[in-house]
């Protein structure tokens, strides 16, 4: 049974190697150190993750081509085909704890940034974005509501995503379940779905997001995150990147 088409997400222990992993946090470390430094404002007020990862500035042109070879792995991209059946890669995030340690996480659904409810609501049966979450350390993981990548939100749910009825966006859901992370493990959840980032330990975790090709979604596709012609056929699977450069 396909987990991820009936639950919303799909985990697979101990994916990466010690070894892998090693190599990946070199290259992420890299950026992350810049990226701190570029952002110092934003990272000590509230910044939890960071995104487009490739072709940045923080990185060399060989650490960008480890990254694009990362991306488009056959070890990857096996998984991926589970969730879409021909992904297209749409961008990286970095996710991380923030330095104020009270501050609260918050349930969330991707789209709400962008559609209004009654668009979220309508999207649940359109096509997919699926983050692919790289753990680099244990850590606690990620707190996710099974089915509501397809299913619409409880009134318990709405209340706290919406912060409506005296609900705030951090309160528990009875609904919620806890997928906690190690070094190595893969977690491909569903961006549609309700979830929420669980800060603590040594959070580091590397988000590789893939999309179905619809053009509500290839439209979020930045030219400048995605590989030449020549880096992506150097890869297992060059079709994962949307109209290289």
């Amino acid at each position: 049974m396909n987990s991820y088409k009936s639950n919303g997400y799909m985990l697979v222990k101990g994916l990466y190697s010690t070894e892998e992993l090693n190599k990946i946090k070199l290259l992420v470390n890299a950026f992350h150190t810049k990226w701190k430094a570029n952002n110092r404002e934003l990272y000590k007020s509230r910044a939890i993750n960071s995104s487009g990862i490739t072709n940045s500035e923080y990185l060399t042109a060989q650490q960008n081509e480890a990254l694009f070879s990362l991306i488009a792995d056959n070890k990857l991209i096996k998984r991926v085909k589970k969730a879409i059946s021909e992904p297209l890669f749409l961008n990286t995030q970095l996710f991380f704890n923030p330095v104020n340690v009270t501050q609260k996480n918050y349930w969330h659904r991707d789209m709400q940034y962008h559609l209004n409810v009654q668009e979220q609501q309508a999207a649940l049966n359109g096509p997919d974005v699926v983050h692919c979450r790289l753990a680099f350390e244990d850590e606690p993981g990620i707190e996710l509501v099974p089915h509501s990548h397809k299913n619409w939100d409880t009134p318990e749910e709405l209340n706290v995503r919406f912060a409506k009825n005296n609900k705030l966006p951090s309160d528990n859901l009875t609904t919620g379940k806890v997928i906690k992370l190690n070094a190595g493990d893969l977690l491909l959840f569903s961006a549609n779905m309700i979830h929420r980032g669980l800060y603590g330990k040594n959070r580091l975790a590397l988000d590789i997001i893939f999309c179905e090709n619809a053009p509500q979604l290839t439209a979020f596709i930045n030219a400048a995150n995605t590989p030449s012609s020549a880096i992506a056929n150097k890869t297992d699977n060059p079709l994962v990147f949307f109209n290289p450069l």
